[in-house]
């Protein structure tokens, strides 16, 4: 690409506070505020006249949040909200830079300063030079050779050199010098005490924050003012300085591919500024324009943003072109013509439409198909709204197409079949010859991705699609589908399954060139499907009468303990509000200070109530009141509300793209999450009953994690642990301690599965030393030990690690790939966290692969024995069954003989049966 000028990188967010603010409080004729519409105008018309750009982008904040919120959740929350006289600017501001010809940016739930970060660097790589127009001073961290900031408001241009002069540290040492000083308005919390002085004499010492906590020791030593207290500071706040680094840090590597070639300006739509300027009465504007001084090169007429995804590779700048043959059935013979169609394709594209996401509820409004690219139609059913034109019968429908449906020699694809296969169900029809799913596609690819038909579309076929929100909401209305016009859901339903098809037709070549992942999408993810969809269907029973004696008894429970907890507090307060909590424990009870929020406050998070509950009663009651909370809000009330009236039984959903992982997950209500280890989870637990004339059974994979690392590893002693059928932990503990394993206490035994599962996920001796409260030099003594008798895991780590650095993934024993894109980070913070990501990863992915083979292999059986046995359940490494008494013992002993051995390892797999007339017993 050849620019004869600097790409120019406008921070449009920057640029809309700093034009409100700074210019004067200008209105129209109408009394609309102006003024950020004018000074945000002028300054960006101020650069296209002084560089007469070849290639810019303004880019702004998208709606959502940033994986700073993620990381941080207090990040920006001292931030007051948008003045309102600024957000109705905001709008006219963007139409006039499109009218401008000027490309937009907004990307969702990544911040502008992250997509500038990565354009700026693609351009710097290409050998290209950058003109960065912002206020911002994290941007500084970017400066290079190639790559300048320049501020509008005082046209002041700094260089590496004009960073080092402007801030004291070069543009390397920035992301450093923020994270040391902290930023009140992003509220990043920095290293209180530590302003601009000091952070600039602590960087001339020393090269980074690494290199500070390496030197900790010297820096009481330094010629500067307070330097004991500095240091005291510093490792105080070591926990925050090393997060503030992460937020500071602007991504470089936002997963755009989206070229800089894209980026350049359309010609203006010169009668569309008119028009806009004599609105808001700027006259002067008007007359340049008239006389084509407004813009030197007076461009001429660009008309959309260009709105990207995370994630995505490509983005959009021109409306696809290509004509669309998109036709709505309201007769029988324009049905009768597709059904046809349908009949002699080799490939169909199917998605429903319905009233809304609950599967099992949900009534069908419509369907639509596609059988070739740019070809498509919708068939209304249950639309309702005045003068909605007549449609089908729901029975003409359904009858005609139905044999279509279920002729599985039809191959048929769609965009989370699991969804529309359910739907269908409701109606009596069993869909057969389901051969595809890009939603299942895209995740085999990349499980990193998003895998919405939104975000495939932009990616894979250059489409912005017609979003649901931009076709249901009127007048700022939100309206269901089944309330909108017929002509304009066929648009939407028809793009669906058209889109559908060509993302397939772009997916299914470049799965097909790993055959370990064809086979893992054919084998496992495609097939489980379905199996989902029944078990969703399936739903399991709950006892409701018992949750809601269970709820009295926890609220009754609840008050008691906070009477307990007032009595020993001295006063009646808020249990729930962390700032009278911080005033009873740290100041009235004067309990130790053991960490601080960001704003330097005593924290009470649940890690230190723990921590204060080793030694404190209030902080644990306070904790056991917070639990019992929690757990009656999230189950004990709610899973009553959840039974269905149709049948009585409680049917979540379970999301197969929901971990990068592989598990399963599931939510409406969330299985994974109701605890196993307390009375009152397992209270819980026991209200999932039996059906009369059955009993809940419950399949477990014995400690599946360890045995794929002792396959993966190939260490001989954890072999012959797994292969003698050791107690594992006792094993360990006697491995480490030189001891018999009749020996072993079972303290020693619990220390010994704290290290055994705490390796695998990358546990340091200081975790370990916190988490089974043993000193530090200790719990090293007990990780050693545990290398030196198995070094197989050792060595395995270590491998682990330089074969994802070296190729960005790691794999699964099916084959399964897990992208690390932070493996290679220049963040030690960052590659740790990939670091132990890449060792657990192919356990957790692999252990996943295992218990949906199951599944699938336990489905199969299911099939030959008519009603004797459904699978309701899947938690975790557990399957739970519902199996008719008299077929008992037959059934428990075949599905434990099919689970051990629908996956070869090295070692044996080893599941635990067991039975009752509930959850909590059969577990």
């Amino acid at each position: 690409m050849k620019t004869e000028n600097p790409i120019i990188l406008i921070d449009g967010s920057s640029y809309l506070y700093r034009a409100f603010f700074a210019t004067p409080s200008l209105t129209n004729s109408k009394g609309e505020p102006t003024g950020a519409i004018y000074g945000v105008t002028n300054m960006i018309r101020s650069l296209l006249n002084q560089y007469q750009p070849t290639h810019i982008a303004v880019v702004f904040d998208a709606k959502g949040g940033s994986f700073r919120k993620t990381l941080y959740p207090d990040y920006k929350a001292t931030r007051d909200a948008m003045p309102e006289d600024l957000r109705v600017q905001v709008e006219p501001i963007h139409t006039i830079l499109k009218a401008m010809g000027l490309p937009l940016l907004c990307v969702d739930n990544v911040e502008a300063d992250d997509v500038i970060g990565t354009l700026a660097k693609q351009a710097e790589v290409e050998g290209l030079s950058v003109l960065i127009s912002t206020g911002d001073k994290d941007m500084a961290q970017l400066v290079s050779d190639k790559v300048t900031l320049i501020n509008t408001m005082n046209n002041v241009i700094l260089d590496p050199h004009g960073v080092e002069q402007k801030f004291g540290v070069p543009p390397s040492k920035i992301i450093d010098y923020l994270a040391l000083m902290g930023d009140s308005s992003d509220n990043i919390p920095g290293v209180p005490g530590v302003g601009e002085k000091t952070a600039c004499s602590l960087l001339t010492e020393f090269n980074s924050i690494d290199d500070i906590y390496n030197n900790i020791n010297n820096v009481a030593t330094l010629a500067i003012r307070g330097a004991k207290s500095i240091q005291k500071k510093l490792i105080e706040n070591e926990k925050d300085a090393r997060l503030s680094y992460l937020l500071a840090t602007i991504k470089t590597d936002v997963a755009l591919n989206f070229s800089n070639e894209q980026l350049k300006p359309e010609p203006a739509n010169i009668e569309k500024l008119k028009q806009i300027f004599e609105y808001h009465g700027f006259n002067r504007w008007l007359t340049e324009l008239n006389h084509g001084r407004f813009i030197k090169s007076q461009l001429l007429p660009a008309n959309q943003t260009v709105t990207l995804q995370p994630d995505n590779h490509v983005a959009k700048t021109d409306p696809q072109q290509t004509e669309k043959n998109y036709e709505t059935i309201l007769t029988s013979k324009q049905l009768d013509n597709w059904v046809e169609k349908l009949t002699n394709s080799d490939l169909i594209a199917f998605d429903t439409e319905t009233n809304n996401v609950d599967h099992f509820h949900a009534q069908l409004v419509g369907i639509s198909f596609s059988v070739s690219a740019n070809n498509a139609c919708y068939i209304p059913i249950h639309h309702h709204y005045l003068g909605v034109p007549k449609q089908l019968a729901l029975d003409e429908v359904i009858s005609k197409l139905k044999p279509v449906f279920e002729n599985k020699n039809i191959k048929k694809v769609g965009q989370n079949v699991k969804f529309d296969y359910a739907i269908l169900a409701n109606y009596g029809i069993n869909v057969q010859g389901i051969a595809y799913d890009t939603m299942l596609e895209s995740y085999v690819l990349n499980s990193n991705e998003r895998h919405d038909l939104d975000n495939l579309a932009h990616k894979h076929l250059h489409v912005k699609t017609i979003s649901y929100d931009e076709l249901t909401k009127i007048d700022k209305k939100k309206l269901t589908i089944d309330q909108i016009d017929i002509e304009q859901t066929t648009r939407y339903a028809s793009e669906d399954a058209d889109l559908t098809l060509m993302i397939h037709h772009k997916l299914w070549p470049e799965l097909k060139q790993n055959q370990k992942l064809a086979d893992l999408f054919n084998h496992i993810e495609l097939p489980l499907a379905i199996i989902l969809a029944n078990m969703e269907r399936t739903g399991v029973f709950i006892d409701e009468s018992q949750l809601r004696q269970y709820s009295k008894d926890i609220q009754l429970k609840l008050n008691q303990l906070e009477q307990q907890i007032h009595e020993l507090a001295g006063e009646k307060f808020n249990i729930a509000s962390p700032k009278q909590l911080q005033v009873i424990l740290f100041e009235k009870n004067q309990l130790p200070i053991i960490r601080k929020t960001p704003k330097g406050d005593p924290s009470t998070n649940e890690e230190v109530l723990s921590e204060l509950a080793n030694d404190y009663e209030l902080p644990r009651l306070i904790l056991e009141y917070r639990g019992l909370a929690k757990l009656k809000n999230t189950y004990t009330d709610k899973l009553p509300l959840m039974i269905s009236p149709v049948d009585h039984r409680v049917h979540t959903n379970y999301n197969q793209i929901g971990t990068v992982t592989g598990r399963l997950s599931s939510n409406d209500p969330n299985l994974q999450n109701i605890p196993v280890r307390n009375e009152e989870g397992r209270k819980i637990r026991q209200a999932f009953i039996a059906p009369k004339g059955y009993k809940i059974v419950s399949a477990d994979y014995s400690q599946i994690e360890l045995r794929i690392m002792a396959h993966l590893s190939r260490d001989k002693n954890l072999l012959d642990a797994f292969i003698n059928d050791k107690d594992i932990h006792r094993f360990t503990a006697s491995e480490i301690l030189g001891k018999a394993e009749q020996d072993v206490t079972s303290e020693e035994r619990r220390r010994a599965k704290a290290v055994n599962f705490g390796l695998i996920y990358g546990m340091s001796a200081f975790g370990l030393s916190r988490q089974i409260n043993i000193p530090r030099n200790e719990a090293k003594f007990y990780i050693d030990r545990y290398f030196e008798r198995y070094p197989g895991v050792e060595k395995y780590m270590e491998n682990t690690r330089q074969l994802a650095s070296e190729k960005g993934y790691v794999e699964t024993l099916s084959g399964r790939r897990l992208y690390l894109p932070k493996i290679n980070s220049s963040s030690g913070l960052e590659k740790r966290a990939a670091e132990r990501a890449a060792i657990n990863a192919p356990m957790q992915g692999t252990a996943a692969d295992i218990i949906k083979s199951a599944m699938i292999a336990v489905n199969d059986y299911i099939q030959t024995q008519e009603n004797n046995v459904r699978m309701v359940m899947q938690v975790h490494d557990e399957l739970v069954f519902e199996v008719k008494e008299e077929h008992l013992a037959t059934i428990c002993k075949q599905i434990q003989t099919i689970m051990e051995n629908c996956y070869q390892l090295d070692i044996p797999l080893k599941v635990d049966v067991g039975y009752g007339n509930n959850w909590d017993e059969a577990h």
